[in-house]
């Protein structure tokens, strides 16, 4: 009798180690599930900090001092190179949310015609929209065309007469 009664508490000892492995996993599981909805952030671009400004004077310096101070920026001016922007934004990723821009702070330095500093802005979501910075990338329009039917496409593009040489 003795031995049925240690058999008894071996499988009950079983019983609530398996049940604590269990309980473990489903907390593990839990926290997991709660960590992968938690939202996570990135960081893109870069723009100097009031420290580094303070170091460029209006007026007094150049186009190369603003580089070798605070670096070149990532964009200029489109139609004339008269003013720098530097641009930084945070991004915000929720599950399966739409990104969210939750901070993009933009500086600009500007410049006259010696390249000297003329102003120094800097404009925050506060200011006004978002605007969606892209890059605009012309199509080659050859897309999808093989070598070969380039080829053939462009036979009739000539005239006999330019292959030969009439200044005899």
């Amino acid at each position: 009798m003795p031995r049925k009664w240690h058999n008894k508490r071996g499988i009950i000892n079983m019983q609530i180690q398996l049940g604590m492995k269990i309980k473990s996993l489903a907390a593990g599981l839990v926290l997991m599930g709660l960590a992968a909805c938690s939202a996570t952030y990135t960081n893109h671009g870069y723009v100097p900090t009031d420290v580094e400004l303070d170091n460029v004077i209006v007026g007094a310096d150049s186009r190369g001092t603003v580089e070798e101070v605070i670096g070149r920026p990532s964009s200029t001016g489109v139609l004339s190179d008269s003013a720098w922007y530097y641009i930084s934004s945070r991004v915000k990723y929720y599950t399966y949310n739409k990104p969210e821009v939750i901070e993009r702070t933009i500086l600009a330095i500007s410049f006259d015609e010696n390249d000297t500093v003329t102003n120094i802005e800097r404009f925050g979501l506060e200011d006004g929209r978002v605007i969606p910075f892209s890059r605009r990338v012309t199509s080659s329009g050859v897309a999808g065309t093989t070598f070969f039917r380039q080829l053939v496409r462009n036979l009739g593009n000539f005239a006999p007469s330019q292959l030969l040489d009439d200044d005899g």
